[in-house]
């Protein structure tokens, strides 16, 4: 027997109630994370529409992040979005203790930071922001790019300056497995502290889409800033791209 999607309002196509009602399926673990969907001849039958509806309504949780279409094997629904806290010490809202990694979850094997390259300064628009952030020329920076891994998959891609150099060579060797702002800062003994941090929202450029593993233009939450030594020497400048779908920055003020 056909079940109906909802019917009100009146006014909603009928894939997005039928969006609606695969949702609240989702929500309600009828549909677990990574557990695949029926077939769209299976949706058809069950809910009583035509192939084409099913398609959009798949469609429409695919871009709301609900699920994964994977071409030739079926459509799966994603993992609840991560919350990665920016830990402030409350009392002093300043010590620097490389916060996402405060905040992440226990992972797996497999989980954690790892650097990816240490590409040379070149003057690009990244580099040049480093430089003007840090006041220093693009030549005296030095640059380390890492991924973050959770749950077995790329969330985040992160990049730091700092005005040191060379770094060691150990520190910035691929497949280096840390916590690149300890480390960076244990590397050219200093202690760092937040100067500032703000948070946006880009399309991924072809190079973060490669490392995370998405669709050039997907949506990253951006997370950068400057810290600094205790005397206010801008020491470091870090922008994280985290994949939106599946993780969310959540900044908190308050001892728990």
């Amino acid at each position: 027997m056909a079940t109906n999607p909802p019917s009100t309002p009146s006014n909603t196509p009928l894939y997005r109630r039928l969006a609606r009602r695969l949702q609240e399926r989702i929500d309600a673990g009828g549909y677990p994370a990574g557990a695949r969907l029926p077939s769209e001849p299976e949706l058809s039958a069950e809910f009583g529409v035509n192939r084409l509806t099913v398609r959009q309504a798949v469609a429409e949780l695919e871009r709301a992040a609900v699920v994964e279409i994977r071409r030739g094997v079926g459509t799966f629904v994603r993992p609840p979005a991560v919350r990665v806290s920016i830990a402030v010490d409350p009392r002093s809202q300043r010590f620097d203790l490389g916060s996402v990694h405060e905040a992440l979850p226990e992972g797996g094997q497999g989980d954690g930071e790892f650097v990816v390259a240490a590409p040379p300064v070149t003057g690009s628009a990244e580099d040049e922001e480093a430089a003007r952030q840090l006041g220093r020329a693009p030549d005296e920076l030095s640059r380390v790019d890492s991924v973050i891994r959770l749950g077995g998959r790329a969330r985040a891609a992160c990049s730091y300056w700092v005005p040191f150099g060379p770094l060691p060579a150990e520190l910035v060797r691929p497949g280096h497995a840390g916590n690149l702002v300890l480390d960076l800062a244990r590397a050219v003994g200093v202690e760092l502290e937040y100067d500032w941090r703000a948070f946006g929202a880009i399309g991924a450029d072809l190079a973060d889409a490669e490392l995370l593993g998405v669709p050039a233009g997907t949506p990253l939450l951006v997370r950068e800033g400057v810290s600094c030594t205790p005397d206010g020497t801008p020491s470091l400048y870090v922008r994280r791209r985290i994949d939106g779908s599946s993780a969310r920055f959540v900044l908190h003020f308050r001892e728990r």
